[in-house]
C-alpha cells in the first residue's frame, strides 16, 4: 500500500507528516482492499484543509475534506470521515452476500 503526503501553499512538518502516516496506516485495518492512500494538506483565508483520497480495489474511490483552524484537529476530523465512508462500503458489501444454499435447511413434508 502506498502513502503519500503532500502540501499546498506550505511546508509540511516532520511530526505532522508522521502524525498523518500515522493516523492513514490504520485504514487498512478496516478494508484489506485498499491501494493507495494520499493526503493533501493546505491553508486557505487563514483556515487549514485536509483532503484524504483512498484508491480501494475495483476504482472505488474515497475522498473526505475538513477545514478547521488547527492542522491536526483538521486531520483527525478528516480521517473519522474517510473511516466512516470506508466502515459503510464494507457493510455494503457484507450486506449484498446472500446465504449459501447448504444453512437453508428444507422444511419436512406433511
Amino acid at each position: 500500500m502506498n502513502i503519500v503526503v503532500k502540501a499546498r501553499h506550505m511546508d509540511v512538518t516532520d511530526a505532522m507528516r508522521q502524525h498523518m502516516e500515522s493516523k492513514l496506516g490504520k485504514l487498512p485495518r478496516l478494508y484489506e482492499g485498499i491501494q493507495s492512500i494520499e493526503a493533501i494538506l493546505d491553508i486557505e483565508a487563514d483556515q487549514s484543509v485536509v483532503e484524504i483520497i483512498v484508491a480501494a480495489r475495483r476504482k472505488h474511490t474515497f475522498v473526505a475534506t475538513h477545514r478547521h483552524a488547527d492542522m491536526y484537529a483538521c486531520a483527525d476530523q478528516c480521517m473519522d470521515k474517510i473511516a466512516r465512508q470506508i466502515r459503510r462500503h464494507k457493510d455494503r458489501l457484507s450486506s449484498r452476500r446472500i446465504e449459501p444454499a447448504s444453512h437453508i435447511q428444507a422444511e419436512p413434508p406433511s
